[in-house]
């Protein structure tokens, strides 16, 4: 699958912010290429752990996670490729934060169990 280098929306970019301030505000690797998502970056180059991820994540208020939510279900953001246990927390911290239904539309899509 080939991503095309995506044009993050202000508010993509403010979530992105949040959950990686060491980044500068830059979305992009040390490679210089941009990064064609959020959560992925953030679960494989600047989390150190799963409880780590999981305290980014909860910087986010529940509206940040529903728009981070309603990205996965357009297929704008992919979650697949994240260490099981970063998705675990994903969907432990949405469901806290929003619901248990979410968590179920969520996993539906994904096609997880």
């Amino acid at each position: 699958m080939i991503i095309m280098n995506r044009e993050f929306s202000e508010k993509e970019i403010e979530i992105f912010n949040k959950l990686a301030p060491e980044a500068g505000g830059s979305m992009n690797s040390q490679m210089g290429h941009p990064y064609p998502f959020i959560l992925r970056p953030i679960s494989h180059k600047f989390a150190e752990s799963s409880e780590d991820f999981g305290e980014r994540l909860n910087r986010l208020d529940a509206g940040e996670l529903d728009f981070l939510a309603n990205l996965i279900l357009k297929g704008k953001e992919e979650v697949r490729s994240l260490d099981p246990e970063d998705v675990d927390v994903l969907m432990d911290i949405i469901a806290e934060k929003i619901s248990l239904g979410r968590v179920e539309e969520l996993k539906d899509y994904l096609g997880i169990l």
